[in-house]
């Protein structure tokens, strides 16, 4: 048997009904260069999508291998309780040097939802051993999504994932958050006040005496369909967060390292994050890697004798991996080196105007919406009422099939067709991507242009 054939044998594979490749097979990706991926046939890919939204500087980079490379012939690992190594402490110093500056310490883990974990837990403990013992909430909104472990799950907003496992979920705090595209007060995120931040103001003033801190994704929340949200909405967070005595947590596991047209999206609002969780991206999508950031209040609440169990007890096997933070330390490099977030600037203009060209006037794109590197088109039944189309006619996963025998993985987000290529895309791949996007839509919606 070749892999593909052991593949579908035996491998069960993430957020998938494994159902469906039945008539769908699954692709079977031998490499890997720029935005492509080519098959086993030799069919290739742009891939749009960054593979789940860690591939930012495209595959194969030639500077990220050789760092990988250079790193296996000295360490590809160590335990990271007692010991470090120079590839986590550079990796420490270059982020901290680009953190706002009430943050000073940095955490290692594994993955995403490992690092909003550590988050969850390190805020309530320290709380409790400030002595804040009421302390024994979080919050969150609507729509969010911070991971798929227990305590990821709980704070998350969307009953697709976590509603089967809500007897055994954390008791949390849920408002409603930002709408910008069903907006209940008809307004703009362009030039409202965040109008909507009401119904977390409210449940702040309510219960803040038993809130530990609020978990955010800044600015976009990707998996509920690329909602784009008003920075305003952030600034209120965070003026109500320290008002309160609250933690403010910014989840930039999937807005970090660009992706929003700034390093990252909390940037967009001028705040100060008390807790900050990054991954994906920081080893463009390499290797498994994220950490949490923090304040040097927080950290010195566990500094004591050991005896005294003030201590942070959270590890992982893989915590600081060498290698990974050797991927980390040249993805840094690449953006200082290279200008990253200006030449994304460019980008992101090509992108949205393409958009507009193509979809400005389509009977069945509700809204284009942009904020940097991340795009998305939303694809409705009625465009003037904002009509979606029944969910079990599944058009987001139709389309998705039809581009990918066009030549791109469009991976949507219910009937949420969304751009977040590699940031080394061309104007020509651009525009190919873009259109194929239109053709499958057409084709799917059976409409002749």
């Amino acid at each position: 048997m070749n892999f593909a054939e052991i593949d579908k044998k035996y491998i069960w594979h993430p957020c998938t009904q494994m159902k469906d490749h039945e008539q769908f097979p699954i692709i079977p990706i031998v490499k890997g260069k720029g935005v492509y991926l080519y098959d086993i046939n030799g069919n290739k890919l742009l891939d749009a999508i960054s593979s789940w939204w860690v591939n930012i500087f495209g595959h194969s980079n030639e500077r990220i291998n050789n760092a990988i490379k250079k790193q296996l012939d000295t360490l590809e690992h160590v335990i990271f309780a007692g010991f470090t190594h120079e590839p986590a402490a550079i990796l420490a110093e270059k982020l901290i040097k680009i953190m706002p500056d009430n943050i000073r310490k940095i955490f290692f883990a594994d993955n995403g939802s490992s690092a909003v974990e550590v988050a969850l837990k390190m805020s309530f403990q320290y709380f409790q051993q400030i002595g804040l013992k009421k302390k024994t909430k979080f919050i969150s909104i609507e729509g969010s999504y911070h991971g798929e472990t227990i305590g990821a799950l709980s704070v998350g907003g969307i009953d697709l994932y976590k509603q089967i496992y809500a007897p055994i979920l954390l008791d949390c705090i849920k408002v409603k958050g930002p709408d910008c595209f069903l907006c209940p007060y008809n307004l703009n995120r362009n030039s409202c006040n965040a109008e909507c931040f009401e119904s977390m103001q409210k449940a702040i003033e309510e219960h803040h005496e038993e809130i530990i801190s609020v978990i955010i994704e800044p600015m976009v929340q990707c998996a509920n369909s690329m909602n784009i949200y008003s920075e305003k909405y952030l600034i209120k967070l965070a003026d109500y967060c320290k008002r309160y005595n609250i933690h403010l947590i910014a989840d930039e596991i999937a807005v970090g390292f660009g992706r929003t047209g700034k390093m990252f999206a909390f940037e967009h609002a001028n705040i100060k994050p008390d807790i900050i969780c990054l991954s994906k991206g920081i080893t463009a999508g390499y290797l498994p890697l994220s950490v949490v950031l923090t304040t040097e209040e927080v950290y010195n609440v566990f500094y004591d004798d050991y005896v005294k169990l003030k201590a942070f007890l959270h590890s992982h096997s893989y915590t600081g991996n060498a290698t990974a933070c050797a991927a980390a330390v040249e993805t840094l490099k690449i953006f200082e080196e290279e200008k990253i977030i200006n030449k994304n600037l460019e980008k992101k203009e090509k992108i949205y105007n393409k958009l507009l060209e193509v979809f400005d006037n389509h009977p069945n794109i509700g809204e284009i919406r942009q904020l940097g590197m991340i795009a998305a088109i939303e694809i409705v039944k009625d465009k003037e009422k904002k009509i979606r189309f029944p969910w079990e006619q599944r058009i987001g996963f139709q389309v998705y099939k039809e581009a990918v025998a066009r030549g791109v993985l469009l991976r949507p987000l219910g009937d949420v067709i969304y751009f977040m290529p590699p940031y080394v895309i061309n104007e020509k791949e651009i525009d190919f991507m873009i259109d194929v996007a239109y053709k499958s839509i057409n084709k799917i919606l059976k409409i002749e242009r």
